[in-house]
């Protein structure tokens, strides 16, 4: 039976819940996250693994997720344990090397897989990405510039792409967001 450890954590945009396997991460969860959440993630992905409390499993993770939320990172380097359908992945690969401080629209995102009719279908990659943050969807915005979905609201999206553009640089890119 597959184990997978849980554990919750406070950081200046809120508490964050991380699930991570025996292979990596598998699942943040964001504060005020809309959607079925880490139950719903766990019904589809994980039926039948058992999950327990163990903050010791993510001390490297909490320091990367931390030094994030302070403006201290802008890469991760831990493991991770995506569940996800090919198309899914092919986004996520995408998504995940959006610079930080940068963003790309969904027709951008559709256009670089080779899927330029896709957009719908990578909107709703997007709002299924499990490890929000570390895949940074918040930098998945609309063609125009506006800001569309995010599973934890969209003013922690605008919080996060102001945070990342706060760094040497960032007032041309902030313009640029909003």
């Amino acid at each position: 039976m597959e184990v997978l450890c849980t554990t919750r954590f406070d950081t200046p945009f809120g508490s964050l819940r991380i699930v991570s396997s025996d292979k990596g991460l598998v699942y943040i969860e964001l504060p005020h996250a809309s959607g079925r959440g880490f139950e719903g993630w766990k019904k589809i992905h994980a039926r039948d693994a058992r999950v327990l409390e163990r903050r010791a499993a993510h001390d490297d993770t909490i320091d990367q997720l931390l030094e994030y939320t302070a403006g201290e990172r802008r890469e991760f380097t831990m493991d991770l344990d995506l569940r996800a359908t090919e198309f899914q992945l092919s986004v996520y690969r995408f998504v995940a090397k959006i610079g930080y401080g940068e963003t790309r629209s969904y027709s951008d995102i559709a256009n670089a897989i080779d899927k330029p009719k896709a957009v719908r279908a990578v909107g709703a990659a997007n709002g299924a990405n499990p490890i929000p943050l570390v895949i940074p969807c918040h930098r998945v915005i609309a063609r125009d510039g506006a800001l569309q979905g995010y599973a934890g609201g969209l003013e922690l999206k605008a919080r996060l792409l102001a945070m990342e553009s706060s760094l040497p640089d960032g007032e041309a890119r902030q313009e640029r967001l909003f």
